[in-house]
């Protein structure tokens, strides 16, 4: 079989710590392999077909509702994310498609507004709200009625793909760090090209060691990744850059992710889906496009499963519709 060449290939070119999909541990519910793809490759194409994947379009990374068509979205993120993985994974001779399946399924859990709308539901759910957890029951249980059912290695690096958490493969930990090179740099990009920013106002010391444009400094983090990981335990930034990065990171928190024009319309997100949970817990027969809400259900989850995978524009039309007299939903 084809599937059976490459499970061999891999063996032959990946590095002895990648993960081989022959090697899986496997499925929630085990079912028959492909004849043509790997378990991973499967668990990639899954993601890309999946219904909160192609949502990732209308979902805002920072800036809420742009003036402009150039600024990055949650799916422009995913991509550029899933681009410097591989390129990562590829100088490694990490496994590619697992790389690619964690990447491309990360942020399937984000909620609309970004960070913003993760805040409110964070404030507002029983036990908080955070998005990793939410793309991991994306594809355990949303997707499908019953989830996509993807391998346990796909699923460990989109549950541990943020924050202090770590992956149990190479391949995890690569879009780890992939997700923070990307995002530091292109809403930086996307700052200075709203004009909140100016190329000049970053940190010289960011500017001496990473580069003085957007391109240089993602292959001075990436170049370095790769250089350190090589006979590292783990992947990992050099100190230098590493620290670099750190600082950037905090000048974005302080000039644009915090306190900017970008986070003007942030208050009225987060009005808006407060109120949105708090109506459909009182009507939930208004869910689900007014299919109301499952038998069985538990409200306060499926209130909270139904906000996180609003796009921004659908979640403002079900708040006309809710709210303002004369409005009906799409």
């Amino acid at each position: 079989m084809i599937r059976e060449r490459l499970e061999s290939l891999e063996r032959q070119r990946l590095a002895g710590h990648a993960a081989f999909s022959q090697a899986s541990r496997g499925r929630r519910r085990p079912e028959p392999p492909c004849p043509v793809r790997t378990a991973f490759q499967r668990d990639r194409d899954r993601i890309i077909h999946s219904k909160a994947f192609r949502r990732l379009k209308y979902k805002t990374q920072v800036f809420l509702f742009p003036e402009g068509d150039h600024f990055r979205t949650r799916l422009t993120h995913t991509l550029e994310v899933a681009q410097v993985a591989r390129t990562i994974a590829r100088a490694l001779d990490l496994n590619e498609d697992l790389t690619e399946a964690i990447a491309l399924g990360h942020d399937l859990g984000h909620t609309p507004f970004g960070h913003a709308g993760e805040r409110v539901l964070n404030s507002l759910v029983p036990g908080g709200f955070r998005h990793n957890e939410q793309s991991l029951r994306v594809v355990d249980e949303l997707e499908r009625d019953g989830g996509l059912n993807l391998t346990a290695e796909v699923r460990d690096g989109i549950l541990n793909h943020c924050g202090d958490l770590t992956a149990s493969t190479w391949e995890g930990r690569v879009v780890h760090l992939a997700d923070r090179t990307a995002y530091i740099n292109h809403d930086l990009d996307d700052a200075v090209r709203s004009q909140i920013l100016a190329e000049d106002d970053l940190p010289r010391d960011c500017r001496a060691v990473l580069g003085v444009t957007h391109s240089q400094r993602i292959a001075t983090m990436v170049l370095d990744i790769i250089e350190h990981s090589r006979d590292a335990p783990w992947p990992t930034l050099g100190q230098e850059v590493g620290e670099a990065a750190r600082r950037l990171r905090e000048f974005l928190f302080e000039r644009v992710y915090v306190d900017s024009p970008a986070k003007r319309e942030e208050s009225k997100a987060e009005r808006l889906l407060e109120r949105l949970y708090h109506h459909y817990l009182e009507a939930p027969a208004g869910l689900f496009g007014g299919k109301g809400l499952p038998a069985g259900t538990d409200p306060v989850r499926a209130v909270t499963d139904y906000l996180a995978g609003m796009t921004d524009r659908y979640a403002v039309s079900q708040y006309l519709a809710a709210f303002l007299p004369g409005s009906r939903s799409p």
